[in-house]
């Protein structure tokens, strides 16, 4: 996975913080059966409730974060394009898309990992943030 603490360079992997973890969510099914869960992670950002998901914001100026598993997807594109219908991302979807899908480096035990996640794309006003930012935690409180 890491060689040297150098950060992992690869797409394969993807950041979920929030719905994707849920049981009982269709899209986190198809996720944790066609993908391997590598480990737990957390970046520097917000997690806001949107009322039926979370909204991460990345920030690396915070002094929050946001927690959540990293996955190890197959080398094709299958598993992305399946979830970006979910999230509301591309060129399909209503513009502007709910959801972006960033690149974003997510610390973990064994250093960093360069992660595909999906982000909020509009604004937060009037959202109430999860100061945890553990979107399960949160929802089960």
């Amino acid at each position: 996975m890491l060689n040297n603490g150098l950060m992992e360079q690869s797409s394969n992997y993807l950041f979920v913080y929030g719905t994707l973890l849920g049981d009982g969510n269709e899209f986190a099914f198809y996720l944790t059966t066609n993908c391997k869960f590598q480990q737990k992670g957390r970046f520097k950002g917000n997690l806001y409730d949107a009322g039926e998901y979370p909204a991460a914001i990345a920030d690396s100026h915070s002094t929050n974060y946001v927690y959540g598993s990293i996955f190890l997807m197959p080398a094709d594109e299958a598993i992305l394009k399946y979830l970006d219908d979910y999230e509301g991302f591309g060129s399909g979807q209503v513009q502007p898309n709910l959801f972006m899908r960033e690149m974003v480096e997510v610390e973990t035990a064994d250093g960093p990992f360069s992660c595909w996640m999906y982000l909020y794309n509009l604004p937060v006003d009037g959202l109430r943030l999860i100061g945890s930012g553990d979107y399960l935690a949160y929802k089960n409180a």
